[in-house]
């Protein structure tokens, strides 16, 4: 069996050993269908677009994408060509959370946010939701939750859905509005452009927009005009428009920018390693019997690993690290996303 797989998926090789005769490693947006041709299997990140010009005339029957999102798969396409498909729903969902514990911390430290009078609004509440809620609860922040197609789901079932409210009254009580949505193109409930010119003129209480979920649910020149009129506070981005190519001038206005890396702990790429190849093993009929785990963090990495709480989550992931290689090297965006440094959830470390 012959399997392709982007070169930058982390924990990944000695498993893969395991499982195919031949595997071909190369760098996802050059994956070509050349490499195809006589590849029984795929396994991506966002950067390989799979459609027919990829696919067509090849032996591929199954792609796993390490990640949650899959709008850079085309599914009609998959399902014609009876190839069949696996995401990794929820696989750095607590990394995400870590993000935005991290970056309310700093708010708090260094913009004078007064947490516990804070109203922090989602908007998005699946696994990377829920994730979100259980990291910046515990902050004592007020939470405020917007998820039409779950709202509109209970209320089909004839239960009631007063945990959801509409982004109106979002736009009108949040002092943090934060963006957890996959990107949806059409349809009932369309994401693409959600935060738009219309939606910062509405905001009522110039809030700080925080975007880890996809880069066009927020209009990028349409948040830059925002921040210039003062319709928001400040902006926090991991996702952009355009990626790699993204929009300098909104990179340098804002308060947090960060390559796409807001899942990107150790723990998650775990997670999302773990679950495409426990689905690659499932669809071939081969025993998963690999293991894949975490490193250790070095000692030195964490100086006070005694420190107090709120400290010592900063001492594990601080993002103006990640914030200020980006804004002094943005031509390096797929380098500092592709050459990640280790970083973990949770303090274990090296003996």
């Amino acid at each position: 069996m012959k399997i392709v797989v982007d070169d930058k998926i982390p924990f990944i090789r000695e498993a893969m050993a395991q499982i195919a005769d031949q595997v071909v490693y190369r760098p996802g947006r050059d994956i070509c269908p050349d490499d195809l041709k006589d590849a029984d299997a795929l396994v991506i990140r966002t950067r390989t677009r799979c459609d027919a010009s990829l696919l067509q005339g090849s032996k591929v029957s199954f792609i796993a994408t390490a990640t949650i999102g899959y709008d850079h798969l085309d599914t009609d396409y998959l399902k014609q060509a009876h190839i069949a498909w696996t995401n990794c729903p929820g696989c750095n969902a607590s990394s995400v959370g870590q993000y935005l514990r991290s970056c309310l911390l700093l708010l708090e430290k260094e913009k004078g946010c007064d947490l516990s009078q804070t109203t922090v609004g989602l908007v998005g509440v699946g696994h990377v939701g829920h994730a979100v809620i259980e990291a910046i609860r515990p902050l004592g922040v007020r939470i405020l939750l917007n998820d039409p197609p779950q709202a509109e789901a209970l209320l089909q079932s004839g239960k009631p859905a007063t945990a959801f409210l509409s982004l109106e009254e979002l736009q009108a009580r949040c002092d943090i509005i934060s963006f957890h949505t996959p990107l949806i193109l059409s349809g009932t409930h369309p994401t693409f452009h959600l935060a738009d010119e219309k939606f910062f003129k509405a905001l009522r209480r110039k809030p700080v927009i925080i975007n880890t979920s996809r880069g066009a649910v927020i209009d990028n020149a349409d948040l830059l005009q925002a921040l210039q009129r003062g319709c928001i506070k400040d902006a926090i981005i991991d996702t952009w428009e355009n990626e790699p190519d993204i929009n300098l001038e909104l990179l340098h206005h804002i308060y947090i920018g960060t390559p796409h890396i807001a899942g990107y702990s150790a723990d998650g790429k775990a997670n999302a390693t773990r679950m495409a190849l426990t689905a690659l093993c499932r669809h071939f009929q081969i025993p998963a019997t690999f293991q894949i785990h975490a490193p250790k963090l070095p000692r030195k990495a964490i100086p006070r690993p005694d420190a107090p709480e709120k400290e010592l989550a900063l001492e594990l992931y601080n993002p103006h690290a990640d914030s200020l290689k980006l804004k002094a090297h943005p031509d390096q965006f797929e380098e500092l996303r592709g050459n990640y440094p280790l970083r973990r959830e949770i303090l274990e470390m090296e003996p």
